[in-house]
């Protein structure tokens, strides 16, 4: 029996993804298995793996990426992950859209609550 759970996430952009991950300092093989309970695996298209062989994994759904992984013995704070990878994924995506529009990144700060204040602007 497969112990394997996916949780919903909305991410779009793989290598930005995959950038968040290394980032935050996880170790990601790209187009493997995620290992679970009694060697249990699924597939997944970026993978971190963890030295316990409970992977994470982020497979794509056709619209956006999903976790999945064997949460049972992953030994992770599932809300604390995904919303580290989240911050950093939002963090990203605005800088390069700042960035593909022409706008320039005139201030960051990172606030006491842990939320993010970007200031751009686009001279004309």
């Amino acid at each position: 029996m497969s112990h394997f759970s996916t949780i919903k996430v909305q991410i779009k952009n793989g290598e930005i993804l995959n950038e968040v991950l290394t980032e935050l300092g996880h170790n990601v093989e790209r187009n493997t298995q995620v290992r679970g309970y009694r060697g249990n695996t699924t597939q997944a298209d970026y993978v971190i793996r963890r030295p316990n062989r409970y992977d994470l994994g982020f497979r794509w759904n056709g619209e956006s990426y999903d976790l999945v992984a064997d949460f049972w013995g992953a030994n992770i704070d599932q809300k604390e992950f995904v919303n580290s990878i989240n911050q950093q994924y939002a963090h990203k995506t605005l800088l390069s859209t700042v960035q593909e529009q022409g706008l320039a990144l005139e201030e960051q700060e990172t606030m006491e609550d842990g939320t993010m204040r970007v200031v751009v602007g686009r001279w004309v």
